[in-house]
């Protein structure tokens, strides 16, 4: 039996056999880890510097694209290193540190997703309770709540993870530490040990989903009540680029967590992989400001002075 104990290291799956193909691997995720980079930092600075954007929903935005600065930073720089360096190796403590990264990251993320729904519906199925419901101290609160039960969640499912022997060798089917993919290296009794996790985990999440289903049905409902033309479309478009956001993160993340191992190859799981880890941080700051206003006026604001001082 090989445990835990007598690994010092994990093997990611090769994204590629060939030189070309690898460098042209390398080459793409720098240009999707690139737009994630700028597009969420622009957002960053701009909520951050522009004072017109110092509200509820600007702060979770601004703590929404610190998380997918980060959740898009464990994973695709040592991919884009592997590919460069054609190697495939990654260490026991780093693949510990991925899967702990991921967990606290994606769960806090997905906390925040939830919030910001309850932020939209108090303002827009209960505008005058508002400032009273989603004041500054209230904001904090429930980002820092998000914060917290992605850290303890990530603690406690990695602890978990780690603690079960291993007993079919160290090839990981995934381009980064993924729990499903690490599981199936488990010895079979253990193995069920941490599927109860996942259901658990799976029926918190569900939870979640359920709220946030419920909540829009509210929301739209309400935003089709509204006389003017112009003030559904105001509504419209602070809530679709949220639904388009979490619709894909759910989604993605659902597939790739509770598919069924019946339907499962590596070539689906690296293109699920890719769709809830890799593209939702890059797209996230496209998302947002297509059809936000006050947003594409500060991130143009932005792009005016950085012009001028160049000039």
């Amino acid at each position: 039996m090989l445990n835990c104990s007598s690994l010092s290291d994990f093997i990611l799956l090769a994204l590629a056999d060939n030189r070309e193909l690898q460098l042209l691997h390398f080459l793409l995720f720098l240009g999707i880890y690139l737009a994630a980079l700028l597009g969420n930092s622009f957002i960053i600075t701009a909520v951050a510097c522009n004072h017109r954007l110092h509200t509820p929903m600007y702060f979770f935005l601004l703590n929404l694209s610190i998380l997918d600065l980060g959740s898009i930073s464990v994973t695709v720089p040592k991919s884009m290193a592997n590919s460069l360096w054609n190697t495939r190796a990654i260490s026991y403590s780093g693949c510990a540190a991925q899967v702990f990264l991921i967990l606290f990251l994606f769960i806090a993320e997905y906390c925040l997703l939830t919030v910001m729904v309850y932020d939209r519906y108090v303002a827009i199925c209960r505008p005058l309770h508002y400032g009273t419901l989603v004041d500054s101290r209230t904001c904090v609160k429930m980002a820092a709540a998000a914060w917290g039960t992605g850290f303890l969640y990530a603690v406690l499912h990695t602890a978990n993870t780690f603690s079960i022997p291993l007993c079919q060798g160290n090839a990981v089917e995934q381009f980064f530490c993924e729990i499903p993919q690490l599981l199936k290296l488990s010895c079979s009794d253990a193995y069920l040990r941490e599927l109860g996790v996942l259901m658990i985990s799976g029926c918190l999440i569900f939870g979640c989903f359920v709220f946030i289903v419920v909540s829009y049905v509210q929301i739209f409902t309400a935003v089709l009540r509204i006389p003017s033309e112009q003030g559904r479309h105001k509504a419209f478009s602070m809530c679709l680029p949220q639904l388009a956001v979490v619709s894909v993160f759910v989604s993605t993340a659902m597939i790739a967590y509770l598919k069924p191992p019946s339907i499962s190859s590596p070539a689906l799981n690296l293109v699920v992989a890719v769709l809830y880890a890799v593209m939702p941080p890059a797209l996230n700051p496209l998302i947002y400001s297509m059809r936000n206003k006050e947003l594409k006026d500060a991130l143009g604001k932005m792009i005016q002075l950085v012009q001028c001082q160049h000039q």
